[in-house]
């Protein structure tokens, strides 16, 4: 059946018709009730309608997706932005199959200062408390907060320890006495000069050190010509702990007060999004996210979603932010961001020119290399390879290293061109040689199976283990293939799905006789839960892991490669399609120009009008009709 024609069941049909032309979110969910998609609309009955109507045919997540779904639930909200709030807890909470999400959670560090205290202390959080501290950050890591303080402390020496602050203290600690505390607690300084000082390395911090620069040159000089000499090294020092700290935040525009700049670089099946933090004129820092689930998703989607989560995490919601290009949903999210910045606006722009072109070239450029970096440090790394199969061993419990590993995943346009593929993983990296597709046939009238489907590529793998078994020096069947990649056995196999795909596999091993032999895993939710055969509870592995990195991997590049093995096998159809389209081509003379083309769309499209002409029934007006339309 044509996808174009295709029905949803009468359950899905009756809340079709029964949607709202409201805001609000939609909850997809599959046979057993789990959420697999969610997401937000400012109609929600033209947006869920979507899903099911023609125009969904070209993306083949969502046709994926939508042979998934079973039931739907929706939340009516009274605004767009309201919606995009339960969107972005909704997806938190569930962590749907389907949806696009960052691979990791991570907060950022920030500094702080308690300012609502007499007398403020510098320290460094991930947590931003509305309770009138200042926060100076983002930054990427949290050493990198720590050798700022570092440097800080020795140009403002501020207090670290926990003393009630009288000055009446007999005694200071012995940081007094190294010069990394001013000693308020003794009456060295009283609250009015700690403040000051501290308020100057707030300026510091915000990238406006020019004054304090300027008053501490100025005595620097007069304590030289005092013949001074100590105090004037002192002050000589300081003005180097914030020259370094200064020049490790590069200049970009003095105009620029509070911007994030972010690019999005995609390649095959990653994405990648940079992020340059500029704050008062200077480029405080940067970092990269990479996100999951993108594939097949036009970018201002992905970036849309990026947005959403990512600001739903940071502590500092910067006053503008620049994109490579346009969003739809870009006011929607201002009005969100406004909020979450107490009220203060927030723009989201995209440049053509100037500056801030310039910056988010700089951005992409990063993106690309980050990216590059990323692929290569964990694909050059055997030593993270050798630890990512160790803990995988350890976590699943498993005989021996999974040094060889096999994934499987479906791929389906509702019963139309479904594809399973097969990768493979040696020693934690991909070994693309041994990539194999099988194209369902069994169960293609009957709508889509991925039960069966899995059942049907497991057979025949193991199926060609067993011939392979039989008589080692021949190749297989169709005398095309590589029997070597036949006759190894995985030391784990995993199943894309939960509990029922591994069932499936469970029974499949089970008729080969290798259930107990081969260890076999399924992936679910989001693939960070792992289910094996009889143990009711997942083994969740830590988000640190080289094994959960491993893992995501393997899942990523079998998905990417299903994926592609059905729009292959779509876009053969839907050329085959197009030949039936042609005037004065029917059934018969289809299947003539295909048995003359050894079954080859393209071999058609690049015949001559000749050679079209060589095959019974095409006269020179159908020719040339084939080569106009194809």
């Amino acid at each position: 059946m044509s996808s174009a024609n295709f029905q949803p069941p009468e359950h899905i049909e009756n809340i079709l018709r029964s949607l709202p032309m409201k805001p609000g979110c939609y909850l997809m969910k599959d046979a057993t009730g789990k959420i697999i998609y969610v997401g937000k609309a400012k109609k929600l009955r033209n947006r869920v309608r979507s899903y099911f109507n023609a125009s969904a045919e070209g993306n083949p997540k969502t046709m994926a997706l939508r042979a998934n779904i079973a039931d739907i639930e929706i939340i009516v909200t009274e605004t767009e932005v309201k919606a995009l709030i339960t969107e972005e807890v909704l997806i938190k909470q569930h962590q749907p199959r389907y949806n696009i999400s960052l691979k990791d959670d991570k907060q950022y560090p920030y500094i702080k200062i308690t300012w609502q205290e007499d007398y403020p202390r510098v320290e460094a959080t991930r947590r931003v408390v509305k309770d009138g501290s200042r926060y100076f950050g983002p930054y990427a890591a949290m050493w990198a907060v720590q050798n700022t303080m570092r440097t800080l402390r020795r140009a403002f020496p501020y207090l670290t320890c926990d003393r009630v602050i009288t000055g009446r203290d007999e005694r200071a600690c012995l940081f007094f006495d190294i010069k990394l505390c001013n000693g308020p607690c003794i009456g060295a300084v009283n609250r009015e000069q700690y403040r000051t000082m501290i308020s100057e390395l707030m300026d510091v911090l915000s990238g406006r050190s020019e004054a304090v620069v300027k008053r501490i040159m100025t005595e620097m000089v007069k304590a030289a010509e005092d013949l001074q000499f100590e105090r004037a090294a002192a002050l000589r020092d300081q003005l180097k702990a914030i020259e370094y700290i200064t020049q490790r935040h590069k200049a970009v525009n003095p105009q620029m007060t509070d911007h994030d700049v972010i690019a999005l670089h995609r390649d095959k099946n990653d994405a990648l999004v940079q992020i340059l933090f500029i704050r008062n004129g200077k480029l405080i820092g940067s970092d990269s996210r990479m996100l999951n689930n993108t594939i097949d998703e036009p970018d201002d989607e992905v970036l849309s979603q990026f947005l959403t989560q990512f600001y739903s995490e940071v502590a500092e919601i910067p006053k503008e932010i620049i994109l490579p290009h346009e969003v739809e949903e870009a006011r929607i999210i201002e009005q969100w961001l406004k909020n979450k910045r107490g009220g203060s606006k927030v723009s989201i722009t995209v440049p053509q020119k100037g500056n801030k072109r310039d910056l988010i070239r700089m951005a992409e450029e990063n993106a690309s290399e980050a990216l590059r970096m990323l692929r290569a440090q964990w694909e050059a790394d055997t030593h993270k390879h050798e630890q990512a199969i160790a803990e995988l061993q350890e976590a699943l419990d498993l005989p021996t290293p999974p040094s060889r590993i096999e994934c499987y995943d479906i791929s389906t346009n509702q019963g139309t061109a479904t594809v399973a593929s097969r990768v493979v993983f040696i020693q934690g990296a991909p070994r693309k040689s041994e990539y194999r597709r099988f194209n369902i046939r069994t169960i293609s009238h009957q709508g889509p199976d991925d039960f069966q489907s899995m059942r049907e590529a497991l057979t025949r793998r193991f199926n060609r283990w067993k011939d392979s078994q039989a008589d080692p020096i021949q190749a297989t069947p169709d005398g095309k293939d590589n029997d070597e990649t036949w006759r190894l056995l995985p030391d784990l196999l995993m199943i894309d799905g939960g509990k029922g795909q591994l069932g499936i596999a469970v029974e499949v091993l089970k008729e080969f006789g290798l259930y107990g032999v081969l260890p076999v895993v399924s992936l679910a939710k989001q693939f960070e839960e792992l289910y094996l055969p009889g143990q009711p509870t997942p083994v969740i592995l830590p988000r640190t892991s080289q094994a959960l990195y491993l893992v995501q991997r393997v899942r990523d590049e079998a998905h990417r490669f299903a994926i592609t093995s059905h729009r292959q096998q779509r876009a053969k159809i839907g050329m085959v399609s197009q030949l039936e389209n042609v005037p004065g081509i029917g059934p018969a003379k289809r299947k003539a120009l295909l048995r003359a083309f050894d079954n080859s769309i393209d071999a058609i499209r690049k015949a001559s009008v000749d050679e079209l002409t060589a095959v019974k029934g095409i006269t020179p007006d159908v020719a040339r009709a084939i080569k106009e339309i194809l």
